[in-house]
C-alpha cells in the first residue's frame, strides 16, 4: 500500500531533508518514527529536497507498507516519535502510480528577508537580513525577465546535479510587508540554490547597485560567475509541491481549479531538486 503524508518541518537544526551518516536529516527522522509505527524500515520519498537551514511547511513523501495502519496513527502517533521541529500534518492512502517527486507539476518557495538597520531577535532563524533599503518594486519589475522555460544556469550552483538547467518558471513575485520584502516563486522545478541565487542577485536590484534590466542579461549570459551572490538559507522555505487535483490530495497541495499542463519537451525526470 502506498501511502502520501505532508510534513512541515524547521530545518534550522538539522542539515537538510537528505539522509546522511555524519549529522541530523528530516529524512532519518521521519523514517525512524514511520518505523515505529509500521515496524519495519521506511524509504520516505520526498516532492523536493531541502538543504541545511531550510525550512518547509507542505513538504509531500510518499511510502510504501504492507502493515494496515488507521490513518491517525501515521499523523498522531508519527508525531509522538518524531523531534518537536517535525510534524507530520496529513496522510492518506494514493494509488501505487502516485510518486512524490515526479508527480508534481510545480513546486513553491518563499524567501523572507528582514529590511531595517537592527537585525533580527526574533525569528531569526526565518529570516534573512539586509540592513540597507531595498526597492521591493524594482525588485518585482526585475524578476519578471525570469517567467517562461529558460536556461538558469546563471542560478544554478556548481554542485547542482540536475541533468539539465533549463526549469519553466511559473511566477514570482517581490512584495513588501511592513519591514520585511518576501519574494515567492514557482515553477516546474528547480535547480540546486536557484531561488537563493535569484534572490541575492535581485537583491542588488533592491539596493539600487544594478539596473532592473540587468536580471534579464544575467538569464541569457548563463554564467553563474557573474550574478550575485547566494542568499543566506536562513529564510527560505518550501511551500511544497502542487499536484493534478484527479489526485485527490488536500487543497495545499493540489493545482488550481482549471490548471492546464503546458508541454514539457525540456523536462527530464527524476529532477535533482534541492535547496532552490
Amino acid at each position: 500500500m502506498r501511502y502520501a503524508l505532508g510534513i512541515e518541518y524547521d530545518g534550522s537544526a538539522f542539515l537538510g531533508w537528505q539522509r546522511l551518516s555524519h549529522g541530523a536529516s528530516v529524512q532519518a527522522a521521519v523514517e525512524s518514527a514511520l518505523a515505529g509505527i509500521v515496524q519495519h524500515a521506511i524509504d520516505a520519498v520526498c516532492a523536493g529536497r531541502t538543504d541545511a537551514g531550510v525550512h518547509a511547511s507542505q513538504q509531500v513523501v510518499h511510502l510504501e507498507t504492507e502493515v494496515e495502519r488507521p490513518l491517525r496513527a501515521f499523523v498522531e502517533g508519527t508525531n509522538t516519535r518524531l523531534p518537536p521541529a517535525v510534524r507530520v500534518l496529513w496522510a492518506q492512502p494514493v494509488p501505487a502510480t502516485f510518486h512524490a517527486r515526479h508527480s508534481a507539476r510545480a513546486r513553491r518557495y518563499r524567501y523572507r528577508l528582514l529590511n531595517r538597520r537592527v537585525r533580527p531577535a526574533l525569528l531569526r532563524e526565518h529570516l534573512s537580513w539586509e540592513p540597507r533599503p531595498l526597492d521591493a518594486g524594482a525588485m518585482h519589475r526585475a524578476a519578471q525577465a525570469l517567467l517562461g522555460e529558460n536556461d538558469f544556469s546563471a542560478f544554478r550552483t556548481a554542485q547542482c546535479q540536475a541533468r539539465h538547467p533549463m526549469r519553466d518558471l511559473q511566477y514570482i513575485e517581490v512584495r513588501r510587508e511592513d519591514e520585511q520584502v518576501v519574494v515567492e516563486v514557482q515553477a516546474n522545478a528547480f535547480l540546486h540554490h536557484m531561488v537563493r541565487n535569484i534572490v541575492g542577485s535581485l537583491m542588488l536590484v533592491g539596493r539600487g547597485e544594478r539596473p532592473e534590466g540587468w536580471i534579464g542579461e544575467l538569464l541569457a549570459g548563463r554564467d553563474r560567475a557573474l550574478a550575485g551572490p547566494t542568499a543566506p538559507a536562513t529564510g527560505l522555505t518550501f511551500l511544497g509541491p502542487r499536484y493534478p487535483r484527479a489526485w485527490g490530495l488536500p487543497e495545499a497541495v493540489s493545482l488550481p481549479t482549471g490548471w492546464i499542463d503546458r508541454p514539457r519537451p525540456l523536462a527530464v525526470l527524476p529532477y535533482a531538486d534541492m535547496d532552490a
